[in-house]
């Protein structure tokens, strides 16, 4: 009892005294008209005084340069709550002196029970989500080298956080949600920061992976708190990073508790109030294990899928990343010889060729300095994908063959690089065989190519060959579109080589836009599919 007075006595007189919390707007209204007096560091808040009373904000969203300009600033450098534990701990320990002999027989017996409660609390503890506090990007899209078709998709969002008024007077509702869909390395979480420092908006960082826990309703705890404070602070975005950790399809191997999270990351969601101003953006590289909910409209309204950088992507990540070292490369030559790099290891090769130079005492960066750890960056923890000339031909006549069928086959399509492709997934709720027997030949496209100019095969096909596969599967067994309605043993086959022997026939008769197209590839390593038509044009 007499522990319980201490404790009360002390957070009463500590929390009567806390000053009262305030968001970035009603910062921005007291600095601008002059109603801070003063103001004081403490931590991770800065402390506000007025004559009618004293704030408190986050420090992260506080330019203390700006401040400066206004007011006069002390860092606090004691601290009396710390004095108060000290006093508190004396007064504890005379407490326990003085009480000892009478209970050392309780304290005894209860031991054993005791121990376990604490480390209970212990493991609680740890679990217990860090103070979410929102972050002020710095980052804008001109610090964001290439990919500009995103950016210009993007766009639209950040004027609408910036100006939402002039989007609601014509009844416009700002999207829930945006998946950011591509391979490690290519930029996702710059890209969500960028949209954070254009439209000037609070950023909120969460890893899928912070959600999961061992404890029920722990990571559903996590999710509502979150979504709480970013919608106190709106406009603002919540960013999770790797969402398939929480948001993998349920079924199979139960596990209730991330079924939990994922059930309220759904429902926060969808319990936005329209125009509310909070944007969730996602990101993940691996979509085929995202439950289907979470894909739905309504939610993620927005996919944005980010390849591989190509030719002139490249050189604008290079020259990025060197502008601030000394350096008398050519730009073009050195992105020529990293086909297959991502923007991250754009930069650890920049990186590694700097400290090359200063290794060998040069006074700049140059092209040997690359070549040099060229082989380093490529052997590394994440082996990167990397081509010889012989090899960036035989490829490039690959994804050529592709891009000109599905161009011939109207198999949706934005462009084909020379490492990927990007066929859309049109979600129709028809389809024909026809259509299923185009995108089939597609996919062997490029080995019927390979076999036609240099009559080998090669291991690129591998990919491909799986998806012709799995939807002829899928035809003859799922859809009854083989010799009859009951799946055959032959059935199979007889589709693949159909359209295997109708793809060999087509691309010989179209020799030559091919290499038109294959010569556009090796190039500028991406064709769209206007471009395509013009090329077919020239040919014909």
């Amino acid at each position: 009892m007499a522990l319980c007075v201490v404790v009360g006595l002390l957070l009463f007189g500590y929390l009567r005294n806390r000053p009262e919390a305030i968001d970035l707007k009603m910062y921005e209204t007291l600095l601008s008209t002059n109603a801070i007096e003063k103001a004081r560091i403490e931590k991770d808040e800065v402390v506000f005084y007025t004559k009618t009373g004293y704030y408190s904000i986050v420090k992260d969203g506080v330019v203390i340069d700006e401040l400066l300009k206004h007011v006069p600033v002390e860092v606090k450098k004691d601290n009396p709550l710390l004095y108060d534990l000290v006093l508190f701990g004396i007064m504890f320990a005379g407490l326990i002196a003085l009480l000892s002999y009478g209970k050392r027989y309780k304290e005894n017996q209860d031991q054993q029970q005791t121990q376990q409660q604490r480390n209970h609390a212990f493991e609680l503890e740890t679990l217990m989500p860090a103070r979410i506090t929102p972050v002020a990007s710095t980052v804008s899209f001109k610090d964001v080298a290439g990919i500009e078709g995103v950016k210009e998709e993007l766009s639209e969002i950040v004027d609408f956080l910036k100006y939402p008024s002039k989007y609601r007077s014509f009844g416009i509702t700002l999207p829930k949600g945006v998946l950011l869909v591509g391979p490690p390395g290519v930029g996702k979480t710059m890209i969500a920061k960028a949209v954070a420092g254009e439209a000037n908006v609070p950023f909120f960082y969460q890893s899928g992976a912070s959600f999961v826990q061992i404890y029920v309703g722990m990571g559903a705890k996590r999710v509502r708190e979150l979504f709480a404070k970013a919608k106190s602070y709106a406009p603002s975005i919540v960013f999770i990073d790797e969402i398939d950790a929480v948001g993998k399809a349920r079924g199979g191997m139960r596990n209730d508790e991330r079924e939990a999270t994922l059930n309220q990351l759904l429902t926060e969601i969808d319990g936005f109030e329209d125009s509310s101003g909070v944007m969730v953006i996602a990101a993940t590289n691996r979509i085929e294990m995202i439950d289907e909910a979470l894909l739905r409209s309504g939610r993620f309204d927005r996919r944005i899928f980010l390849p591989m950088p190509d030719f002139e992507d490249r050189q604008k990540i290079l020259r990025t990343y060197l502008k601030d070292k000394p350096s008398s490369v050519d730009v073009e030559e050195v992105a020529r010889m990293s086909v297959g790099f991502s923007g991250a290891a754009l930069a650890t090769f920049v990186n590694e060729a700097a400290i090359n130079a200063l290794r060998r005492g040069g006074v700049s960066i140059v092209l040997e300095d690359f070549q040099a750890v060229r082989d380093k960056v490529l052997l590394g923890k994440h082996k990167v994908m990397s081509l010889s000339e012989t090899e960036k031909r035989i490829q490039a006549s690959y994804q050529a063959a592709k891009a000109l069928c599905a161009h011939w086959f109207e198999v949706e399509f934005d462009k084909v690089t020379l490492m990927n492709d990007r066929l859309k997934e049109i979600d129709r709720e028809i389809e024909s065989k026809t259509q299923m027997m185009g995108k089939m030949k597609v996919y062997l496209a490029g080995m019927a190519a390979s076999k036609m100019l240099y009559n080998e095969h090669y291991s690129n096909s591998k990919e491909d060959l799986a998806r012709a596969r799995e939807l002829a599967e899928a035809m003859v067994n799922t859809y009854g579109m083989g010799a009859s309605l009951f799946p055959q043993a032959t059935d199979l086959a007889t589709l693949l080589g159909e359209a295997s022997k109708e793809v060999e026939s087509f691309l010989e008769g179209m020799r030559t836009p091919l290499e038109a197209i294959t010569e556009r590839l090796l190039a500028k390593e991406s064709v769209t599919k206007e471009e395509i038509g013009t090329i077919m044009r020239e040919c014909f």
